[in-house]
C-alpha cells in the first residue's frame, strides 16, 4: 500500500509541476504583447482605394485560398475598421434592417464598385451606413489567385441602434 501512495504522489507532483510550467509559459507569453491600440473611426471622407490601412485593422497579408475566406477577412476588418458602428455579439431580434451588398475589388484589393442587391423595406440609410462601412475598411487584399469576378456578396444585419454585423460572422 506504500507504494501506491508514493507512486500516486510522484504523479501528482508532476502533473502539478507540469500545470505550474504550462500556467508560467502562458502568462509570460502575454505579459511580452505589446498592447494594441483600437482602431479609430473615420468619421471624414471614405479612404480612397490605394490609402494604406488603418493601424489595428486584421492585417491583409497573405494569400487566401477561397472567397469564403476572403469574405470572413474583409467582414472582421469592416467590423475592426467601424467600432462603434458594429456588432459582434447575437445579432437582436428582430432585425431592423437587412441590406445586401455586392462588392466588386481590383486585384489590389481595392474597392472597384459597390452594387445594392438589396434594399431593405425599413431603415434605407442602412444601405449607405453599409457601404460607408465598406469603404472605410477597404482595401481587403489581393485577389488576383481568386477566380473571377473578383467580387463578394455581404449581407449586414443591424439591429435597433444601426449597428451592423457582417453575416458571414454568424455562421
Amino acid at each position: 500500500m506504500r507504494f501506491v501512495d508514493t507512486a500516486l504522489g510522484r504523479s501528482v507532483m508532476v502533473m502539478g509541476a507540469a500545470l505550474a510550467a504550462a500556467v508560467t509559459a502562458l502568462v509570460s507569453g502575454c505579459a511580452h504583447r505589446a498592447p494594441q491600440a483600437p482602431a479609430k473611426p473615420n468619421a471624414s471622407a471614405p479612404s480612397a482605394p490605394n490609402a494604406l490601412p488603418e493601424a489595428g485593422l486584421p492585417s491583409v497579408q497573405g494569400a487566401v485560398r477561397t472567397w469564403d475566406e476572403y469574405r470572413l477577412r474583409a467582414a472582421k476588418r469592416m467590423v475592426a475598421a467601424n467600432p462603434d458602428k458594429s456588432y459582434t455579439g447575437t445579432p437582436p431580434d428582430p432585425l431592423l434592417a437587412i441590406p445586401v451588398l455586392d462588392i466588386t475589388v481590383k486585384a489590389d484589393g481595392s474597392i472597384d464598385r459597390i452594387d445594392v442587391v438589396r434594399v431593405p423595406t425599413q431603415a434605407k440609410d442602412t444601405v449607405e451606413l453599409a457601404k460607408e462601412a465598406v469603404r472605410r475598411a477597404a482595401p481587403f487584399g489581393e485577389v488576383g489567385r481568386l477566380p473571377k469576378p473578383w467580387k463578394f456578396r455581404e449581407t449586414f444585419l443591424y439591429g435597433d441602434d444601426r449597428r451592423f454585423k457582417p453575416m458571414i460572422l454568424d455562421q
